[in-house]
């Protein structure tokens, strides 16, 4: 066997993002020996502040599908399509779910049966808005920005469960995730709750088997994600993303493609914004990077891209790009009434 076979072979049994962050540490340790501290220490930092996010919507999600609660949500996504994108569009704007912290959800969800619109919807608005993210814009950016980021929120996931709707309609969507969840097989529609988890072996092994494979799933692959994000961080600053953004509204579209790689997470994003409309940036041009950056910082496309399949993937992509687009330009238009 040679070289090249031998390395094919390795690429295709190995954990593709166990492999790839040992190939990045070994660039950068080879390349830029300089930085391999400042990666290890801002990658170890990012993973202990998101921990707890983390394993509380890990833990959610185990107990959902042991107690059999995730099919109790999926008959409430039940009935017309527009009922159930808008019951799921709201919820999402109420949930206190990050860009990353949502995706285990998402697995349960979907693994539980619920269709894929309202998923769609829910996954959208879930990273823009939250109780806690609500105020925290308000006192950053004002009671208006705040108002308004909630009702982009909302229209996301409205713009984005209609349109998948349509796509599963015509069949271009069917399967959504890469593999079926280890322990976690999907429950009948008429499955009965089991709250108490810890009576049953069978649920305290889907509750394990639950927790494991999700945790595994983000774990590594958030370890990718902010591996990433370090090198973003010293060779993308902050200085650089103003001077690229501009002031007005014709820098919408290149502050949504900014927004994917230079997002860090909503909370960290708060005050680089504040600064950067201090310093002339339009609310409008502001609110493309936070909502682009929101639902497709690197740490989160990064989980989507493990967990559903490439097709999915690309309508997620697609729509929000599409979505932070119209609700940068609109907002725009209305800041321009006399």
């Amino acid at each position: 066997m040679s070289s090249s076979e031998a390395l094919a072979v390795l690429w295709k049994r190995a954990d593709k993002a166990v492999l790839t962050i040992a190939l990045i540490l070994f660039g950068i340790a080879w390349l830029l020996p300089e930085q391999l501290r400042d990666s290890l220490a801002f990658t170890g930092h990012s993973l202990l502040e998101i921990a707890p996010w983390i394993a509380i919507s890990v833990l959610i999600a185990a107990y959902a599908k042991a107690s059999k609660a995730d099919a109790l949500i999926a008959r409430a996504f039940t009935g017309h399509p527009a009922r159930m994108i808008a019951l799921a569009s709201l919820l999402g704007a109420l949930s206190p779910f990050c860009s990353c912290g949502v995706v285990p959800v998402i697995a349960g969800l979907l693994g539980a049966g619920v269709p894929l619109p309202p998923v769609m919807a829910f996954w959208m608005s879930s990273p823009l808005m939250d109780p806690n993210m609500f105020f925290l814009t308000a006192a950053n950016l004002g009671l208006e920005f705040a108002l308004v980021k909630t009702l982009v929120a909302i229209g996301m996931g409205l713009l984005s469960g209609s349109i998948t709707y349509l796509l599963v309609a015509r069949g271009f969507l069917s399967q959504a995730l890469r593999v079926e969840q280890s322990g976690m097989p999907k429950q009948g529609a008429n499955a009965q709750a089991q709250w108490n988890v810890l009576r049953s072996p069978q649920a305290r092994h889907a509750l394990l088997a639950s927790a494991l494979s999700n945790g595994w799933m983000l774990l590594r692959w958030m370890t990718l994600a902010f591996l990433l994000e370090s090198l973003m961080v010293s060779y993308l600053p902050a200085d650089k993303v103003a001077a690229l953004l501009g002031k007005d509204a014709s820098a919408i579209p290149l502050a949504v493609l900014v927004g994917i790689p230079a997002y860090l997470n909503g909370f960290a994003a708060l005050p680089l914004v504040r600064g950067l409309i201090d310093l002339g940036m339009s609310p409008a041009v502001a609110l493309a990077f936070l909502v682009s950056g929101g639902v497709t910082s690197i740490p989160a496309a990064t989980a989507v891209w493990a967990l559903v399949k490439p097709r999915l993937f690309a309508v997620y992509l697609f729509l929000a790009i599409l979505g932070s687009l119209l609700a940068a330009f609109a907002y725009s238009a209305w800041l321009a009434l006399p």
